[in-house]
C-alpha cells in the first residue's frame, strides 16, 4: 500500500454554484459497471483496475489512501456498518479482501522514506531518521530481536525545547516558527510541515569543555547530531530530548535557509564541527563551521536546583514548619512530664535523689541529626531470633543479580479485586497491599500463611505506607479517609475523616522519621502532626485519644490538582516532590516552607507516580544518589531525574502502558528500576541503559504494582486481577 501525492486535480467553484466538482481523479482503467461505495466520511473506488482507492472527505491534506492486494480488476466493494473499526470489503476474480482502514492509514503514515541511519555502539541501539521527521530507535541487544525502543517526533521535541527555554527565562517570548512559509495556500487550508531527518551523525560531547556544557553532563550523555531541512539539533539518546537547536534562518550570514541534503563531521583538532549543506531549492552548496561549545552554552538552562538536596545538610530553621511541629511536641511532652512528676512527688522526701539530673531539653531548639546511611538496624518486632539476626547483620548484596526466577504466587482477594498499591516494611519481613475491595492486607514476605486483614474503608485503598519503626500501617482510600493501624494487632489507632479534606486523598505517607504525616488532597498537600495513644484502658477504649493537628498546607503553582507526592521517611529530609495535572513536577522545601523549583512539561501526560531512590537500612549508597527520582505517566514511559540539575537524565520507554497507570519502584541498591506493563509482564531496567534488561513473565493480567524487598534481592508484583507474584534470584 502507498499514499500518492498530487494524483488528483481541484476545480474550485463559487458559493453561488449549484454543483461544484471538488476533485477529479484519473484512472488508467475504466470503472464502468463497477460497484462503488460511500460511507459517512469515505469514498471508495478502484484505481487503475487492481488498486483500491479511499478518499477521506475530512482529510485536510486531500491525500488518497491506495490499498494494493488484488491481482485482477476490482469489481465490487462495500463499507461495514460499524464506525470503529471502519472496515471495507473489496472483491475481484482472485480475492475477497477485508481491510481495516484505521490500521491501513497508520501503516501508510509510517511508510515514509528512510533517509538516515546511525548505530550507537555503546548503547547498542540503531537510530533511523525518516522524511516525516520521525526518529525510530531499535535495540540491538541479544534477545531483544531488534525491538523498537522509542519513536520520537522531531518537530514536537523542538517545540518542547523552545517552551522550556521560555519558561526558564532564556527567551522572553516563544520563538517564531521555523517552518517553511505556507502563505501561498488558500484561505482555510493548512499543511503540516515536518522536519525531515536528512542526516544522523555522532556528537562527541567530550570535545566540549565541562564549563560550556552547564548542567549537561558530558561524561555519560550519549548525543547525536540531527541534520534537518530547517536546522541542526543536538539530540540526547538517553533522555530523548533536544539539548540544543541551530536554525539556519536565525543567521543572516547563511546563504542556505532550507537544506535538501546534509553531512556532518566532528573535528577533534579545534573542537569544531563541519557541516556540508545543499540547498533544497537551487544549486547552492555551503560548508558551515559550528562551535558546539558556544551553541550548548547559549541554550542550556541554568539549573536552579543545585542548592537542593534530598539528604538534609542544614539544621531546621526556626521559621520552618518542621521546627514548629517538633518544638511544640517536645514542649508539650516536657510540660506533661513535669505535671506527672509533681503529682507523684512525696512532700517529706527530697526532690532530687541522684547526683546527676538529665535535662528535659524543652527550652532548647530540637536536635536534628544530619543524614547518615543506616546499615545496622535491629528489628523492634517480636519475630523469631532468626529474623532479628538477619535484619541486624546481613547487608543487602549490592552486586546481586536481578530477581527473575518466578516464586510463590497468591490471590489477594477471592473476588479478584485489583491490587492498587503494594509496599514492603522497612525490615523486609512484611508486604502490605491496598485492594479495590476496600481492604488492606499484610502478607509475610514469602507470601505464605494467612494475611492480616485491615478493614474499615468504604472505597478502594489507593495508598499504603509503613512507619519507619514498623509499628504502624497507614492507609488512604477513595472514600476520603485516612487510617493509621497498629501493625501487630490490626487495630485502628487513628482516623482522619473525609470532613477534613476538600477532595479525595491521592497520596499519603509518614514523613521525617515518623514525626509527621504527609498527604495530598486536591491542589494542596498537608503536613500533619499526630499523636497515637497507646494506653490500654478496657473501660474507655471506645474513646479515641489519638489525634492530629495541621501544621501547614502548601498548594501547587497554578492551583492544579496533585496527582502524586513523595518524600523520604528513613532519614531527615526537607524535600517534598509533587506532580500535578498540568504535567509539571514541583519541588517543595519544607525547611523554607515554600516551593523551590518547577519542572515544566515533565511528561506528555500527567505524572501518576513519583518514586525516589530511598535506598534501605540494609545498604549504603553515595549521598548524591538519593537525589535521583523516577516519574511515570500513561503512554510516556519512565523518566529518571536529578534533583540537583532538575534535568531528565534518562528516558525508559520499552513497556506498554497506554491506558492504565502501572507502578514503578527503585531497587535498594539504586542500580535497577522496575515497572509494570499492560502486556502481562514486569520490566526491569538498569540505570545506565534505556533498554530493559529483563522482561518478567508469568502474570495473568496487567501488572499494576511492583516493589523491591529492602533486605533481600526479591521483587513483588501485583496484577489487575488481584494476584501477587514473587520473583527471586537464581
Amino acid at each position: 500500500m502507498e499514499n500518492p501525492q498530487d494524483i488528483f486535480s481541484s476545480n474550485g467553484g463559487c458559493l453561488i454554484d449549484i454543483v461544484i466538482e471538488k476533485y477529479l481523479v484519473e484512472s488508467k482503467e475504466s470503472v464502468s459497471h463497477v460497484q462503488l461505495a460511500c460511507s459517512m466520511q469515505d469514498c471508495a473506488f478502484p484505481l487503475d483496475g487492481t488498486e483500491l482507492c479511499i478518499w477521506n472527505t475530512e482529510d485536510p491534506s486531500h491525500q488518497l489512501l491506495i490499498l494494493r492486494g488484488h491481482h485482477q480488476p476490482i469489481t465490487a466493494m462495500a463499507f461495514g456498518n460499524k464506525v470503529n473499526p471502519l472496515l471495507i470489503c473489496s472483491a475481484s476474480l482472485d480475492y475477497v479482501i477485508m481491510w481495516n482502514l484505521e490500521e491501513c492509514r497508520e501503516k501508510v503514515l509510517q511508510a515514509y522514506p528512510l533517509l538516515s541511519l546511525f548505530i550507537d555502539a555503546e548503547s547498542r541501539q540503531l537510530v533511523t531518521g525518516c522524511a516525516d521527521g520521525q526518529l525510530w530507535i531499535f535495540s540491538l541487544m541479544d534477545g531483544h530481536h531488534y525491538r523498537r525502543v522509542a519513536r520520537v517526533d522531531l518537530r514536537k521535541k523542538t517545540e518542547t525545547f523552545s517552551t522550556r527555554r521560555v519558561k526558564s527565562g532564556l527567551c522572553s517570548q516563544p520563538e517564531e516558527s521555523h517552518l517553511p512559509s505556507t502563505s501561498a495556500l488558500g484561505k482555510g487550508e493548512q499543511v503540516e510541515v515536518t522536519f525531515p531527518v536528512l542526516r544522523l551523525a555522532p556528537c562527541d560531547l567530550s570535545l566540549i569543555p565541562n564549563s560550556a556544557c552547564g548542567c549537561l553532563s558530558s561524561e555519560n550523555t550519549q548525543c547525536v547530531w540531527i541534520g534537518s531541512s530547517v536546522g541542526l539539533f543536538v539530540f540526547n539518546l538517553a533522555n530523548l530530548e533536544v539539548e540544543a537547536a541551530l536554525y539556519y534562518k536565525d543567521f543572516q550570514s547563511l546563504s542556505i535557509l532550507l537544506a535538501g541534503s546534509c553531512a556532518l563531521r566532528n573535528r577533534t583538532a579545534d573542537r569544531k564541527v563541519l557541516c556540508l549543506l545543499a540547498s533544497l531549492f537551487g544549486g547552492k552548496i555551503a560548508v558551515l563551521e559550528i562551535n558546539p561549545a558556544a551553541l550548548v552554552r547559549a541554550q542550556q538552562c541554568h539549573s536552579v536546583g543545585q542548592s537542593l538536596s534530598v539528604p538534609a545538610s542544614f539544621c531546621v530553621l526556626p521559621t520552618s514548619p518542621l521546627y514548629l511541629g517538633i518544638a511544640k511536641e517536645k514542649s508539650t511532652k516536657a510540660a506533661s512530664q513535669q505535671r506527672c512528676a509533681a503529682r507523684n512527688v512525696m512532700k517529706d522526701q527530697r526532690l532530687v535523689f541522684h547526683s546527676k539530673v538529665r535535662s528535659s531539653g524543652y527550652a532548647s531548639a530540637p536536635h536534628v541529626t544530619m543524614f547518615s546511611p543506616k546499615t545496622n538496624i535491629k528489628s523492634e518486632g517480636k519475630g523469631s531470633s532468626r529474623r532479628r539476626s538477619r535484619c541486624a547483620w546481613e547487608a543487602y548484596p549490592v552486586e546481586c543479580a536481578v530477581p527473575t526466577k518466578p516464586g510463590p504466587q497468591v490471590t489477594a482477594a477471592p473476588t479478584c479485586a485489583r491490587v492498587c498499591c503494594i509496599q514492603y516494611s522497612g525490615d523486609g519481613q512484611w508486604l502490605a497491599c491496598g485492594l479495590a475491595n476496600h481492604l488492606s492486607l499484610v502478607f509475610d514476605a514469602s507470601l505464605t500463611g494467612t494475611p492480616a486483614v485491615f478493614s474499615g474503608h468504604d472505597g478502594a485503598v489507593n495508598a499504603v505506607c509503613w512507619s519507619q519503626d514498623r509499628r504502624w500501617l497507614l492507609s488512604a482510600a477513595w472514600d476520603g479517609t485516612l487510617r493509621v493501624w497498629s501493625a501487630r494487632g490490626a487495630e485502628l489507632a487513628l482516623l482522619l475523616g473525609k470532613d477534613m479534606f476538600s477532595k479525595p486523598i491521592q497520596s499519603a505517607q509518614f514523613y521525617y522519621i515518623d514525626a509527621f504525616i504527609l498527604l495530598s488532597s486536591g491542589p494542596e498537600f498537608q503536613l500533619l502532626k499526630y499523636h497515637i495513644d497507646t494506653c490500654k484502658d478496657e473501660i474507655k477504649r471506645y474513646k479515641q485519644k489519638s489525634k492530629s493537628k495541621l501544621i501547614c498546607r502548601l498548594s501547587m503553582t497554578g492551583a492544579v490538582d496533585m496527582t502524586s507526592l513523595s518524600a523520604v521517611n528513613d532519614f531527615y529530609s526537607h524535600i517534598v516532590l509533587t506532580a500535578g495535572r498540568n504535567r509539571t513536577v514541583e519541588v517543595f522545601d519544607l525547611n523554607a516552607g515554600c516551593s523551590a523549583a518547577v519542572i515544566a512539561e515533565a511528561h506528555s501526560r500527567p505524572v501518576h507516580q513519583i518514586c525516589q531512590n530511598k535506598g534501605s537500612s540494609f545498604t549504603t549508597q553515595q549521598p548524591q544518589a538519593y537525589n535521583l527520582f523516577l516519574t511515570t505517566a500513561i503512554g510516556d514511559g519512565m523518566r529518571l531525574w536529578d534533583l540537583r540539575t532538575l534535568r531528565c537524565e534518562r528516558h525508559f520507554e520499552g513497556h506498554p502502558t497506554r491506558g492504565y497507570p502501572c507502578g514503578i519502584a527503585f531497587s535498594p541498591c539504586g542500580r535497577f528500576a522496575a515497572c509494570g506493563a499492560e502486556d502481562r509482564h514486569a520490566y526491569v531496567y538498569e540505570m545506565g541503559s534505556s533498554t530493559y534488561s529483563h522482561r518478567l513473565a508469568g502474570h495473568t493480567d496487567t501488572v499494576t504494582g511492583v516493589a523491591f524487598n529492602p533486605s533481600a534481592p526479591q521483587l513483588a508484583t501485583a496484577t489487575l486481577d488481584g494476584k501477587l507474584q514473587l520473583f527471586l534470584t537464581e
